[in-house]
């Protein structure tokens, strides 16, 4: 299984993602506080990361798919837990000088799904096709 795309394609792939991103962490963060900071964070990647990576000559399309899939796994160990770190972020901009206790069932399912994105991005590395 070879994933054959050019540069526009991996541009427009990104893009896509970085669309769907920015509507599910809009619809997932309660306050906007963390509305900007969650909306803050790709637009840094495809302001800094993107040229960084070309002056140091690494390749564009695998660093659009590196980037894509960082967005992504954000995306599957975020949005099924989205109300319980919803609450927890409030509750963390409410009483900043609290602790927030941590929850158990978000803590297991970021580290299984994030592990599982991890496994699947490792495993899709050498058959990217591209150069």
């Amino acid at each position: 299984m070879a994933v054959r795309l050019d540069t526009d394609g991996w541009s427009l792939l990104a893009a896509g993602v970085t669309v769907l991103y920015a509507a599910a962490m809009h619809w997932c963060m309660p306050t906007p506080t963390a509305r900007v900071r969650a909306f803050a964070a790709p637009l840094a990647g495809w302001v800094f990361l993107l040229p960084s990576a070309m002056v140091k000559g690494y390749s564009v399309e695998r660093t659009l798919y590196l980037y894509s899939g960082v967005l992504l796994t954000i995306l599957v160990v975020l949005v099924p837990t989205a109300r319980r770190v919803a609450a927890d972020i409030k509750e963390q901009e409410d009483k900043p000088w609290d602790k927030v206790p941590l929850n158990t069932f978000s803590l297991y399912w970021m580290i299984g799904s994030g592990t599982a994105c991890t496994a699947l991005g490792a495993y899709l590395w050498p058959h990217l096709g591209a150069a």
